[in-house]
């Protein structure tokens, strides 16, 4: 271990030998320049400009009474701050929209002084670890942040090579070797505020309730760690559980985390987040901080932050930046506490152009089929998370007009929409998916969306509802369209309701889309292919994500969904008027009749360059 720690110091001290001189402007242009990237002329332009940046930065302070010295240092130190506000344009760009920002000049950087480049993730850190080393002050003033330890030497984050003197102090305090690693500005920035400003509300959350004793910690867990306390004793109120939240909601919405899960362990409490649609671990907080975060979240959602014994729903509406979200919560009693969920409601995310949705134009063209029946039954599948509420939103959103009466019944909404009247499933006053079809009958419904068909009562007042000239939309759980119909003959209904009143059925699933920013091809070879469970005629040229800053280094950006869209013809509504049929039958049938399945649905998207194989075989299933 100590071989391995010496030679990367030995790397990173040449490294950093071959980068002589300073950091200054003439440095950042000549490496511009080095890769054609700027001009001489242009390269002169913009130190005259620099110079006269200086003047005034002089005659101010001369102005105030201080030295010109002071005045030409207060706009030498940051150099790359005056280079980035140029936002000059790069070379090669589509219509010259990207500009030289600090992460290509952190690459240059990187590799003319042979120093590694990293994009660094706040969940790829243990911020208990960076804010006991350093000083908030010192990695503000320096734009320094030890990263870990690697063997026995510490990875240190820098903005440039020019900073031997910060290491030597990073060093003495660590008591290890440094060893920089660049990164763009804007990483160090964002990283330095975030996590001192996260860990500042965590040490200040623990302080209060921690009490020097762990007894408090355990309210409702199972190994019965008993203090008996009455809700006032939690202080959801205080300022540093509001930041800590507000935090943790800050990095999902500019993450575009659909779930935010909080897991009492035994130990801590667990933080965990989804990312096109894969969960990821990002911070393990202490178990003492549980209770009050619960109690805030609670507080915020109009729970009741006294019962901790039965699950709970609640939502809450947030405005982050220039727009809004709703966040649904639930609350579930388990093994140390409350394990909490939050699923986060982009209205942008939540209203899509179904058009777009749709990579196979005949799948498009049946589901508008569907759409414009003027009665009947249109059903989703697919497990949870796949994707239903947003076909279903963005399909009443399209056929929504003035002169129809759009009323939905859902538990709970998922997110206000003006045109339609939408009803929360209330069982405790009697508003049930069964009873509540019913009443709404009466309120002149033209389209009726139900949130999902779950039991016997449901199905048949929704079938009583096509019947009667209602057109209905709703979901349904099964693994593919075909066994929906079994599924709905298993909830009670007969066979010939069923063939009378359902139009079309689509299931679906969401698979990750490959990260266009680092999209590259790669050869799949037949034998591969057979060993994957896929007969080729021969090799296939394929793309995946290498991995990047944009994507998290996971390849993957964005969802995209894969259909299977079965109408309902003459002669299924006959097989299944006749009761003999099957889920294999039915799609046997429907595959002979032109339908798509979601495994070669999956499959088009992966040939397509959209998605990779990994994720047709983690989505779908053999046909």
């Amino acid at each position: 271990m100590r071989g391995k720690g010496g030679g990367a110091q030995k790397e990173g001290r040449a490294a950093m030998s071959q980068a002589t001189g300073k950091f200054t402007l003439e440095y950042l242009l000549n490496l511009l320049m080095s890769v054609g990237l700027l001009g001489q002329k242009q390269a002169g332009s913009i130190t005259a400009e620099y110079q006269m940046a200086l003047e005034a930065g002089a005659r101010r302070t001369r102005s105030k009474g201080g030295s010109s010295v002071a005045g030409a240092q207060e706009t030498t130190a940051d150099p790359l701050d005056f280079l980035i506000g140029l936002h000059l344009p790069l070379v090669g760009s589509h219509n010259g929209k990207r500009v030289i920002d600090d992460e290509i000049l952190a690459h240059l950087m990187a590799k003319q002084s042979g120093l590694p480049y990293r994009r660094v993730e706040q969940r790829e850190l243990n911020i208990e670890f960076i804010t006991s080393l350093l000083p908030q002050t010192f990695a503000q003033r320096h734009l320094v942040l030890p990263l870990a330890y690697e063997g026995q030497n510490l990875q240190v984050g820098v903005r440039h090579p020019f900073c031997q003197n910060v290491l030597d102090d990073v060093r003495r305090v660590s008591s290890h070797p440094a060893v920089p690693v660049i990164m763009s500005q804007s990483n160090l920035q964002k990283l330095i505020s975030d996590i001192y400003a996260f860990g500042s509300s965590v040490r200040g959350a623990t302080g209060l309730f921690s009490g020097g004793s762990r007894l408090g910690l355990d309210v409702s867990n199972l190994e019965q760690y008993v203090k008996l306390k009455s809700a006032s004793e939690i202080n959801d109120d205080d300022q540093h559980i509001k930041n800590l939240i507000d935090l943790l909601f800050a990095e999902a919405f500019d993450g575009h985390v659909s779930d935010i899960h909080l897991e009492p362990k035994r130990d801590c409490l667990l933080v965990r987040m989804r990312f096109d649609g894969v969960l990821h671990e990002m911070y393990r907080l202490p178990a003492v901080i549980h209770p009050a975060i619960v109690s805030r979240i609670k507080t915020i959602s109009r729970l009741d932050i006294a019962e901790r014994r039965r699950p709970q729903d609640g939502r809450i509406k947030i405005a982050h930046r220039d727009s809004e979200a709703e966040v649904r919560v639930s609350t579930v009693p388990v093994a140390f506490g409350e394990k909490v969920v939050m699923r986060i409601l982009d209205p942008e995310a939540l209203f899509l152009d179904l058009k777009s949705m749709f990579h196979n134009k005949d799948d498009y063209s049946k589901w508008q089929e569907f759409t414009q029946h003027p009665h009947g039954i249109i059903l989703v599948t697919g497990p949870t998370g796949s994707g239903k509420t947003t076909t279903l939103y963005s399909t009443l959103r399209q056929i929504a007009t003035s002169e129809v009466n759009v009323t939905t019944v859902e538990d709970p909404i998922e997110m206000v929409h003006e045109q339609f009247n939408q009803i929360a499933v209330q069982p405790k006053v009697g508003i049930t998916f069964g009873n509540i079809i019913r009443t709404i009958l009466r309120q002149d419904p033209d389209i009726i969306m139900v949130g999902e068909m779950r039991d016997k009562e449901t199905a048949e007042n929704a079938v009583q509802a096509a019947l009667t000239g209602h057109l209905v939309v709703s979901t349904l759980h099964t693994n593919d369209a075909p066994s929906a119909v079994v599924r709905l003959v298993e909830l009670g209904l007969e066979p010939f309701l069923v063939s009378s009143t359902v139009v079309g059925i689509m299931a679906q699933r969401l698979v990750r889309r490959i990260c266009p920013n680092c999209i590259d091809e790669f050869v799949l070879t037949a034998r591969m292919a057979l060993d994957l469970g896929f007969i080729t005629q021969g090799d296939l040229t394929l793309k995946h994500g290498r991995g990047c800053e944009a994507c998290r280094n996971t390849g993957y950006k964005g969802r995209i969904a894969t259909v299977e869209v079965m109408p309902f013809s003459d002669g299924m509504k006959e097989v299944i008027l006749h009761g003999d049929s099957n889920a294999l039958s039915i799609k046997a049938m429907a595959r002979n009749e032109g339908m798509t399945t979601l495994r070669e649905n999956a499959l088009d998207l992966m040939l397509a360059g959209l998605t990779t194989i990994q994720e047709v075989l983690r989505v779908t299933t053999a046909d």
